[in-house]
Formats: C-alpha cells, sequence, structure tokens
C-alpha cells in the first residue's frame, strides 16, 4: 500500500512539473517562430491578421470611419493581396513580436525601427521612410509669453545636460538602446526608466505635457503629431542618426515579405505612399480637424451625434449600439439629410413604406429615423428567429434582410438546403447561394420566390458592416 501512494505522488508530483514547464513556455516570449503560415496558408484562410499600432498615427476611428496611416496602406496591401483584412490592436512592442511568433498575427503594421537585435526575431520589409529619434520635454510655464531665446535656454538641447536625469522609455523599445548608446557617448550615465511592456509611447508624451514625468523619447513623426495636441511640448532635440522605418512579419514567411515589398514598391512608384504619408504627417489641417472633432477616438468615445439615439435603439432589439452605428455609417455615413435613388431617407435609409408601416412620417429627423430603422431591423430578428435559432449567426441573415429584403434572403435559405448545405449558417453556406442569384440556373429555381437578384451587394454589405463592428470595438468603449 505504501509503495503504491509512493509511486502515486512520484507520478503525481511528475506530471505537476511537466505541466507547468509547458505552461511556461507557453507564456515564454517568442524570439522565434512557432507556427509555419505563409501567403499560400493567408489566402487560403481569407484574410491577413494585421498587428497595429495603439496610437493617434497608424489606427483611429474619426467620424465612424476607420483612419490611420498604417491603416490605409495595411487596407491597400489586403486588397492587393486578394484577402480581407482583420485588424489587431496591441500596446507594446514586445507583445507585438512574441504575438507574431505565435501566429496571432501575420504583419507587424506599425512604424518599427529597423535594428540589428531585431532582426533576430523577425524580418522587415523594405523601410517606408526615415525619421530620428527625439527627446519630448515640457516648455517652461507661461511659454506663450516668453522670448524664444528665454525659452531655449530652459530646454535641454545639449544631450550631455541628460547626465543624472531620469528619461521613461518603453520596454523593448529602440529609445532605451539608443539611450544606452547615448550614456556612453556623453560620458555619463542618463537613469533610463522602463515603462510597462504594455504601456503605449503616447502614454509617456502624455505624462510629459501633464507634468507628470520630465522626459521621455520617441520617433520624431509620432512627437509631431502628438505637438499638436499638446502645444505646450518641445520635440526639437535630436538624439539619433537617421534610423529606417519598416514593418515586419515572420522570419519563415518569405512569401508574404516578397508579395509586401513588391506592393511596396508599387505604391511608392506610382506616388500613392507619398499622398498617404502627407495626409497624416503633413497636413496641418487634418490634424486640427482630428483634435478639434469630439468624434475622434484620440480623444473621445463618440462616434456620431447621433450616439444617444443609437444606444436607445440598441436596447430595443438586444444589439452592441456599435453595430447600429456601423448600420447606420454604412446606409448614410451619419448624414440624416441623405436620400437614395431608390427613395430611402436619412440615417438608417428607410423606405418611405418602412416609415408608413411602423407610422413614422419624418423620416428625415434622426430620432425618429433610428427608431423605425432599429423597429425593422427588430421584425427581421423575429421572422428570422424561426429558421435561424443561433441569435449570433442571425445577426448575419438580419443585414442582408435589411439591405436586399427577407424574400431574397429566404430563397437563398431555400437553395442552401436544396443544395445539402446548412441553411442555419451564414458564411459559406446561405452566403454563397445568395450571391448565385443572378445566375438562371438558381433564380428560376422552382424553390425560388421572387427570382432575380444581383446579390453580390448583400454579401458584400454584411462583410462591412461586420467588419467596421470590429473596428468600433477596437477604439470605442460600450
Amino acid at each position: 500500500m505504501t509503495q503504491r501512494c509512493g509511486w502515486l505522488i512520484s507520478f503525481l508530483l511528475h506530471y505537476l512539473v511537466s505541466w507547468v514547464a509547458r505552461n511556461d513556455d507557453q507564456d515564454e516570449f517568442a524570439k522565434e517562430p512557432k507556427v509555419e503560415f505563409d501567403l499560400e496558408a493567408i489566402r487560403k484562410r481569407g484574410y491577413l491578421v494585421a498587428l497595429v499600432d495603439n496610437n493617434s498615427i497608424s489606427y483611429f476611428i474619426y467620424k465612424g470611419r476607420p483612419m490611420g496611416y498604417e491603416y490605409e496602406l495595411i487596407k491597400r496591401l489586403a486588397s492587393n493581396l486578394k484577402v480581407e483584412l482583420k485588424v489587431k490592436l496591441i500596446a507594446g512592442i514586445e507583445q507585438a513580436i512574441d504575438l507574431l511568433n505565435k501566429g496571432e498575427g501575420d504583419i507587424l503594421a506599425f512604424p518599427l525601427t529597423i535594428t540589428q537585435e531585431r532582426t533576430q526575431y523577425m524580418a522587415f520589409t523594405d523601410a517606408f521612410f526615415n525619421t530620428h529619434q527625439v527627446l519630448v520635454q515640457k516648455k517652461p510655464a507661461n511659454w506663450r509669453l516668453q522670448p524664444p531665446q528665454v525659452i531655449e535656454k530652459k530646454l535641454i538641447r545639449n544631450p550631455v545636460k541628460l547626465i543624472g536625469e531620469e528619461v521613461h522609455v518603453l520596454k523593448g523599445s529602440a529609445f532605451k538602446e539608443r539611450m544606452i548608446n547615448l550614456s556612453n557617448e556623453v560620458g555619463g550615465e542618463i537613469k533610463i526608466v522602463e515603462d510597462s511592456a504594455l504601456a503605449e509611447t503616447e502614454s509617456l508624451i502624455r505624462q510629459v505635457a501633464t507634468g507628470e514625468i520630465k522626459y521621455t523619447v520617441t520617433d520624431q513623426t509620432l512627437a509631431m503629431v502628438n505637438s499638436f495636441y499638446y502645444p505646450n511640448l518641445d520635440i526639437n532635440t535630436v538624439l539619433s542618426l537617421p534610423q529606417q522605418i519598416a514593418w515586419a512579419v515572420r522570419t519563415n514567411s518569405p512569401e508574404l515579405l516578397k508579395a509586401t515589398n513588391t506592393w511596396l514598391k508599387e505604391s511608392k512608384r506610382s506616388g500613392v505612399s507619398k499622398i498617404i504619408y502627407d495626409k497624416y504627417f503633413n497636413s496641418s489641417r487634418l490634424m486640427e480637424a482630428r483634435i478639434s472633432s469630439e468624434y475622434s477616438s484620440m480623444i473621445s468615445n463618440r462616434l456620431s451625434p447621433f450616439d444617444e439615439q443609437l444606444k436607445a435603439g440598441a436596447e430595443q432589439i438586444g444589439w452592441d449600439w456599435r453595430l447600429i452605428a456601423s448600420v447606420a455609417y454604412q446606409e448614410s455615413n451619419f448624414d440624416p439629410q441623405v436620400k437614395s435613388w431608390a427613395g430611402a431617407i436619412g440615417l438608417m435609409q428607410v423606405m418611405p413604406a418602412t416609415g408608413d408601416f411602423f407610422k413614422v412620417t419624418n423620416l428625415l429627423d434622426p430620432t425618429q429615423n433610428i427608431k423605425v430603422g432599429v423597429k425593422f431591423l427588430k421584425y427581421l430578428d423575429t421572422r428570422l428567429a424561426k429558421t435561424v435559432p443561433d441569435p449570433k449567426e442571425r445577426i448575419k441573415f438580419v443585414l442582408a434582410a435589411y439591405n436586399v429584403g427577407l424574400t431574397h434572403v429566404t430563397d437563398a435559405q431555400k437553395l442552401t438546403q436544396k443544395y445539402g448545405k446548412d441553411p442555419t449558417m451564414w458564411d459559406d453556406n446561405v452566403e454563397y447561394f445568395l450571391s448565385k442569384k443572378a445566375d438562371p440556373k438558381y433564380f428560376r429555381d422552382p424553390v425560388v420566390a421572387v427570382g432575380y437578384c444581383r446579390c453580390v451587394e448583400p454579401v458584400k454589405y454584411v462583410k462591412e458592416v461586420l467588419q467596421r463592428y470590429d473596428e468600433y470595438k477596437l477604439r470605442i468603449a460600450v
């Protein structure tokens, strides 16, 4: 009995140690690829996963529309590769490299400084542009009332003056490496304070602006944009030679790297990349508009002037209000006065007959328009609940029916069932047969009630609404 217990305890201890070791390995920072997943696999899957930095340049929501330097470029790359785009926001370079190598993203689409050390962990694309690192420091109090020469005397211009000073940097960033080298160059210790691995460079810039810390270091491009938000910052002290900025992929993704570089060369040749660069880095008008707008995710949590009505409507149907907002943006770009060629009116593009059905006459009034649009969505949801029991899956059917009509969606369900597929599932099932309703083989089928439909549009509509909803969830809180 004692021997059995001893054997059992030994076995359990061995198993526990092995289990802990395995889980520790899973949690370790991935310095090399843990998956084999290159361009062919991405195309087969149908979408590219981009890891995008959570800052005011790379990606944000402005008046309901996803925007950003990296975002616009990565959308174009995905289109060039003929795949959809999925975005994941990250905070911290270590997290980004870790997620990339573990296969939770395909490409790091944010401004990475090319360093020799980083080439051990990932493969860089060709450089997008060159920049340099700058010191971010706060201008003296009442700086607006002081002459420039007085202000200059109170700012650090010579890096030697940083000896003995605390400089906060993002953990795992190239800024730390630069400050170590700078300490050696100036012959004295600069006190480097590493922030959390999940902190954002912009949070350090903000802390300088508010006086919580004295100094941080960042790329000149990011510093320039943030100086519009915080005019009390000085960003004119250069701390490095020019450095190359690029994206990165896993070291075992040579085909994705090659395709990205080919696309990048063409974008530069055609001038597209310069236009996008100027839009975000050289357009003071756009920067000022984003700063002053309360509908920018960089400074607020609002999408439109109609958020409260959209939230109230969402409660009526039990949906996330950001999904209703995505529908409204898809329909009207949040323009309450717009009218379509087919006669649809207002924010939710409601047809007059639908307004009459729900006893609402003034469809140009945003509150009434949203109310009718939501009531119609709820009506469709109730009808489709009879054939699509899963509420999450049913959302796709409801969106398609809102766009093209319930009968066309019902026809597609009948075709799906007839051809041995699942009429309760959207992707690759009902979606597929709805898109086939322009083909005589399908729209003349006896099970079809309303015939021809150019139904590629509602399929596209569902994808775009849900993609925008996913993007709203990244930057806009519930």
